[in-house]
């Protein structure tokens, strides 16, 4: 593959600022916010006390006791109203950087290139086949990337590695107030600590993974036909067994029903589109003769 990277209107970036950010967010997201370094972010997620998703997060080390909270540009503004709701006597500051910041994504074999370009950048913590995500002055970053010899690609080309990769990108593939995180490869992919302590929505997500409550996940599908709209219930024989998500020529995500994701001979479709399951090397799913699926 050359190296390639798009850029990501749809991610912006929050700053949490002070001497007490580390901990301030450590009771507040799902991965250790003790292990962000330079050159080492978390991916994670804040919950609701349910444990139902609200919003993704990459944590970076910005310098000078900033953290970069790299997230969805939509829903970011409402993120940071929200934990400047938390900072009570901290010592945080939170500020929305969407105005003068955005985001990139480098892949490819030489992706490690982008590596020091920006305000920050850092490997995909979740998998290193997505590459790098670069941070940096709004309207900078193609020159920045072309400048180490990426060429641009349309963010349709970043989907096409990260949907056959099974990995979710935000609320265009986790229901806000609904998703769990087990359900979407939260585990797997690095983005919850299990050892950290107590933070919103801890209790229903250790309980999710202990008693091995999950039956149904986010896998990659193939695409056999017109891709539909995401939200598309996908069926099996008549029966509905899951949803298609985000997607792009071929290649989408969908949740599905573990025996319904397994196969066994049976056709899945969604709309007028066959529906094929694969399960990425990443992916740890519950033995079927244990889980009775």
């Amino acid at each position: 593959m050359s190296s390639q990277f798009s850029l990501l209107p749809h991610r912006s970036v929050i700053s949490v600022a002070g001497a007490d950010r580390v901990e301030f967010l450590q009771g507040l997201i799902s991965n250790d916010t003790r292990k962000v370094a330079p050159g080492s972010p978390i991916w994670a997620a804040l919950l609701t006390p349910q444990g139902r998703f609200l919003n993704d997060m990459f944590v970076v080390d910005a310098g000078g006791e900033t953290f970069f909270l790299e997230t969805e540009r939509e829903r970011a503004p409402a993120l940071a109203k929200k934990l400047k709701m938390y900072t009570l006597r901290s010592k945080v500051t939170v500020e929305d950087l969407g105005a003068s910041l955005d985001v990139a994504a480098a892949f490819g074999d030489e992706a490690s290139r982008a590596l020091g370009l920006g305000a920050a950048s850092f490997t995909d913590p979740r998998l290193e086949k997505l590459g790098v995500r670069v941070i940096a002055p709004a309207g900078q970053a193609s020159a920045l990337l072309t400048g180490r010899g990426f060429e641009e690609a349309p963010l349709a080309a970043y989907d096409a590695l990260r949907l056959p990769l099974g990995v979710p990108d935000g609320s265009r593939d986790l229901q806000v107030e609904k998703a769990l995180l087990l359900e979407n490869g939260f585990d797997e992919l690095n983005g919850v600590d299990w050892k950290k302590g107590c933070y919103m929505g801890q209790e229903l997500t250790a309980r999710t993974k202990y008693r091995a409550l999950i039956k149904k996940r986010l896998f990659p599908v193939r695409v056999e036909g017109a891709l539909p709209e995401p939200g598309t219930p996908v069926h099996r024989d008549g029966e509905e067994v899951g949803e298609l998500r985000s997607g792009t020529g071929d290649r989408a995500l969908a949740m599905l029903r573990l025996d319904a994701a397994r196969g066994n001979g049976s056709v899945l479709t969604a709309g007028d589109a066959r529906i094929v399951p694969e399960t990425p090397p990443w992916m740890r799913l519950p033995d079927p003769a244990a889980s009775g699926g």
